[in-house]
């Protein structure tokens, strides 16, 4: 079918306002945030329900297009990348809020109501949606479920994937599966848990029930103020071997601490201070100040240059303003910033993140750190300009580096932003090729030509091997996607 008509035959299902086929219109999809791999999509498919985007897709597979699912646009890893030929099929105008009940403390919501707007309903009735990603006031729902998506209170109350009751899911050949109602023991396999953090590779959620869970009653912020990088790292170790459970316990480095300052995001983080810990308390008043006093303790045997207290909303809402802003801060050091996501035993910490400072500093780039400390789940933000290819090519290999240093360590490659296109070459340093051949096999079962988000989340080559020796009915080669190639190869 030629583009028009498909284009055409599109606006028939989900109306004019549905589709975007103008190359103008088209520019803003051609990348999710990490717009180092860059492709335009044939078109842009926005349905507004469950049964457009079971109708849409439909078409999609009769003609055999790829699909890329993508949610706000948000992602950090390349997972809502186009690829040539393909089409970007948006959750954007799934916007609605379906049920909120509050007795039995869970929501229903299309996948793209925003994280925040979903928190904002739910706190007149004295609940609240726990993940809350630093992207809060843009991501959506459904592509939080997609990357099994964390945030800073994950520390506490768990990613995504612990607050996910049901899933409404649009396969590739446009079936509806309905696994919404909110069981406690479902019986058979967990097709939801299965398919959290899929990487839009399964199919499409439409429809997301969620758990809810009470507002504390009291909550207090205590922001620590560091003379190193190194005491912060070492307070968070002390704090977590204590068995404390904070909400959340954050970390920013100097270079993050200046962006935001200089920003609309500034939070009055002093710009002496070489980090800054923040370290978030909640529950009844007794726990919370028998908790404030047992950080306190151990922050002072860490030599802070002070330590501030916040309970007021006002107050706590500023501090955590330029936590969840830092990313967006970035841009007053750098045109381009490349956000690495790994995971390490919160015990090597500190030895993880100065080396990723010397991987940086060894190839002449400004590093700046701000993380989810409390999971072990460093973010280390390598500034730097796209138009220089010396540039991209030394930030590559940092990242690889990094990440190569972090699964050494016993972590994982990523926390919260997925695999997308970024860690493909590297799922090879976490997984053995029995691994890799398993995660395809569970694949096809999902979408057996994969045209779900091809390219992403699995490397290519352990695919193609399965491919070889399909179990079943033969299958035929999937091609590999432009943007993978690019991705793969530029890894060192």
């Amino acid at each position: 079918m030629k583009l028009r008509a498909l284009a055409d035959a599109l606006r028939s299902i989900v109306g004019r306002a549905g589709v975007i086929d103008e190359p103008a219109r088209l520019l803003p999809y051609e990348s999710d945030a990490l717009a180092l791999f860059q492709t335009r999509p044939a078109l842009v498919c926005l349905p507004r329900d469950t049964q457009e985007t079971a109708r849409s897709l439909r078409l999609f597979h009769q003609e055999g297009i790829p699909v890329i699912p993508r949610g706000a646009g948000t992602g950090l890893a390349g997972g809502a990348t186009p690829v040539e030929g393909g089409v970007v099929l948006s959750t954007a105008r799934m916007r609605d809020i379906l049920e909120v009940n509050a007795e039995d403390r869970y929501a229903r919501v299309q996948a793209g109501v925003v994280n925040v707007d979903l928190t904002g309903l739910c706190a007149r009735h004295g609940l609240l949606y726990a993940p809350d990603p630093s992207s809060q006031m843009a991501c959506t729902i459904g592509g939080n479920v997609a990357n099994n998506s964390g945030g800073p209170h994950c520390f506490k109350y768990g990613a995504t994937t612990r607050h996910v009751l049901g899933l409404v899911i649009v396969t590739a050949e446009g079936e509806v599966l309905d696994l919404s109602e909110p069981l406690v023991d479902p019986a058979g396999y967990d097709l939801v848990g299965l398919f959290v953090g899929s990487e839009g590779t399964f199919g499409i959620a439409t429809e997301v029930t969620v758990r809810l869970v009470p507002k504390p009653p009291v909550v207090e912020v205590l922001l620590a103020l560091f003379t190193s990088l190194e005491d912060a790292c070492d307070s968070v170790s002390e704090i977590i071997a204590a068995r404390l459970e904070p909400a959340a316990l954050e970390i920013l480095d100097k270079l993050t601490i200046e962006a935001v300052e200089a920003s609309v995001y500034a939070a009055g983080y002093p710009r002496e201070a070489e980090a800054v810990l923040l370290v978030e308390l909640e529950g009844s008043e007794v726990e919370v100040a028998g908790s404030a006093r047992d950080v306190l303790a151990i922050l002072e045997r860490h030599r802070p240059i002070e330590v501030r207290r916040a309970r007021d909303a006002e107050a706590r809402r500023k501090l955590w303003a330029g936590r969840k802003g830092a990313f967006g801060a970035m841009g007053r050091i750098a045109p381009d910033l490349y956000v690495a996501d790994a995971v390490v035993p919160r015990t090597k910490l500190r030895e993880l993140v100065l080396c990723a400072v010397e991987i940086c500093r060894a190839r002449n780039l400004r590093l700046a750190n701000v993380f989810h400390a409390g999971d072990g789940n460093l973010h280390p933000n390598i500034c730097y300009d796209r138009r220089d290819a010396d540039e991209v090519k030394s930030v590559l290999e940092a990242g690889h580096l990094i990440l190569e240093a972090c699964v050494k360590a016993g972590g994982s490659l990523t926390g919260e932003h997925g695999v997308g296109l970024e860690k493909l070459a590297e799922m090879e340093l976490l997984f053995t090729p029995a691994d890799l051949h398993a995660f395809c096999r569970v694949r096809d079962a999902w979408d057996p030509e994969r045209h779900m988000n091809p390219g992403k989340l699995v490397p290519m080559r352990a695919c193609m091997e399965i491919r070889q020796a399909p179990i079943g009915a033969p299958a035929t080669h999937a091609p590999i996607p432009a943007a993978a190639n690019v991705a793969k190869g530029a890894r060192p």
